[in-house]
This record gives C-alpha cells, sequence and structure tokens, in this order.
C-alpha cells in the first residue's frame, strides 16, 4: 500500500501570525485522506512558543485522524526550543529529507 505523503514547507519565522495558516494547511491535508506530513523546516529561521504550540496542537489534531507527522531540517535555536521544553521526545525529528525517505523504506 502507498502512503499518501505530504510535505509543509514553512518559510521564515514560524510564530503567532502564522500558525493560523500552518493549521488550516493541516486540517486541510487530514481531510485530503493524507497518511504522512512532513514539515520541512529548511526554510525556517525561528520558531517561537506559538509556533511551537501550533505544532504541538497539529500533533495531537494528527494522531487523533491517525496522520504520522514528521519533522525535518530545523536549525539549532528550534532544536533548542524542542529540547528546553522537552517536546522533542514526543515529535520524530529527522535530519533532513534524505533521512525521512530512508525512514519511508523501512
Amino acid at each position: 500500500m502507498n502512503s499518501i505523503i505530504q510535505i509543509i514547507e514553512p518559510k521564515g519565522i514560524l510564530d503567532g501570525t502564522k500558525t493560523v495558516e500552518f493549521q488550516h494547511q493541516i486540517m486541510q491535508h487530514i481531510e485530503s485522506g493524507v497518511d504522512i506530513i512532513l514539515v520541512d523546516f529548511s526554510n525556517v529561521t525561528f520558531m517561537d512558543s506559538s509556533g511551537l504550540g501550533a505544532l504541538v496542537k497539529a500533533l495531537k489534531t494528527l494522531n487523533a485522524a491517525n496522520v504520522q507527522l514528521f519533522l525535518c531540517s530545523i536549525n539549532e535555536q528550534i532544536k533548542m526550543l524542542f529540547e528546553l521544553t522537552s517536546m522533542d521526545s514526543y515529535f520524530s525529528i529527522l535530519d533532513n529529507r534524505e533521512e525521512f525517505t530512508k525512514q519511508l523504506q523501512q
């Protein structure tokens, strides 16, 4: 069975101004019947607590819908935010898209 995969690529700063749009994207993907969502942080320069809150909310929503969530390419600031809040243990965080592809092939 082939999984339906969607990739979300936020850009710039992931803060309160972007969280509504992010949540909207998540809901659209759930409604379209996706199995796996990858959020690629390659183009995100900074994330604050509201950005993290949006990710936590997305994770809960996706878990309820039986959709897997992966994150990749997070920078040092975002990595630190995850570690300080112990959220790194709740999310599947991968180094990059290549690692994501390998994960899918297992």
